[in-house]
């Protein structure tokens, strides 16, 4: 059994100091994840990477199957993800290159399948805090470990800082916002925006993962007045370096991984299933045994 997970965004799509390195296709009751989880060891723990936009970055945000994606990783045994996102700031002392360690989602997205329950099955798990808290400190203590300073920057030009907690606007996408939008989610005080990152964190904690994401800054969101001189080169690059960034975080995390695992994450199904065990389909408890075997024989 794998017990920690890395999915990796827009720019991470390997992890140079995997070894021992096997890819394997895991099916799900809910069709096929992005693409085949790549096994191996990092830092002496057993590991398993999953490029979220598939192999060459083909699959749009709204395409992702986040339900396989996550079943997947429950099926290798994962109890632990680290999801590394690129996002733009929406803060001035949010600079591209930064990192930041988000405690909160405010949600942009429409109509996408961000539950493993319905069918039959009716569960409501808990989400007021949709990250785990012990992982997020865990990622926030790596990426010191990996030689970000904690905020705040000591300079508008100094080298790039990790921020502690903050609000993720998850979009739906394709297109970026209007300024409209970039003004107004301001306005609401939401920290950094992106595409992907709620629905993992939903099904995550349906799944009793402990999740947390590492949101790499790529530039300003349109709100700033340098935006327009942003180049798809500057962008390129920030990705770049934002990726080799990831990497030695996500490296520092995975050696101080696992911990004791107390949190609401753990036993988020204890009492979120409201279904009584005799109405539940006998097909619906077999495809769903990795997530509610322990609770429904």
């Amino acid at each position: 059994m794998i017990s920690i997970g890395i999915i990796g965004g827009s720019g991470l799509y390997d992890m140079a100091e995997l070894t021992d390195r096997k890819e394997e296709t895991i099916p799900t009751p809910f069709g096929e994840p992005s693409a085949p989880f790549v096994t191996g060891t990092l830092r002496g723990k057993r590991v398993a990477f999953l490029a979220r936009h598939g192999i060459g970055h083909r699959i749009l945000p709204s395409e992702l199957n986040f339900r396989a994606n996550i079943f997947g990783f429950k099926q290798l045994g994962v109890e632990y993800i680290l999801s590394a996102s690129a996002v733009g700031s929406l803060k001035e002392a949010y600079r591209p290159l930064d990192l930041l360690i988000p405690d909160q989602f405010f949600d942009r997205t429409k109509g996408r399948a961000s539950t493993f329950f319905g069918r039959g099955l009716v569960a409501h798990v808990g989400f007021a805090h949709p990250f785990c808290a012990p992982l997020s400190h865990v990622a926030f203590e790596a990426a010191q470990a990996a030689g970000l300073d904690p905020a705040p920057a000591k300079s508008a030009d100094g080298p790039p800082v990790v921020h502690q907690g903050g609000t993720y606007v998850c979009m739906e996408g394709p297109q970026f916002s209007t300024l409209a939008e970039s003004k107004l989610y301001r306005h609401w005080g939401m920290d950094v925006i992106g595409m992907t990152n709620l629905q993992e964190a939903k099904l995550a904690r349906e799944a009793e993962i402990c999740y947390s994401t590492i949101a790499l800054i790529t530039d300003y969101d349109c709100w700033h007045p340098s935006h327009d001189q942003v180049t798809v080169e500057m962008i390129v690059a920030n990705l770049m370096q934002n990726a080799r960034n990831a990497q030695q975080v996500i490296a520092e995390a995975v050696a101080r991984l696992p911990f004791a695992r107390t949190c609401e994450c753990a036993s988020a199904l204890k009492h979120a299933i409201i279904t009584r065990p005799e109405a539940v389909p006998a097909a619906l408890k077999k495809e769903l045994a990795p997530l509610i075997g322990k609770y429904l024989s």
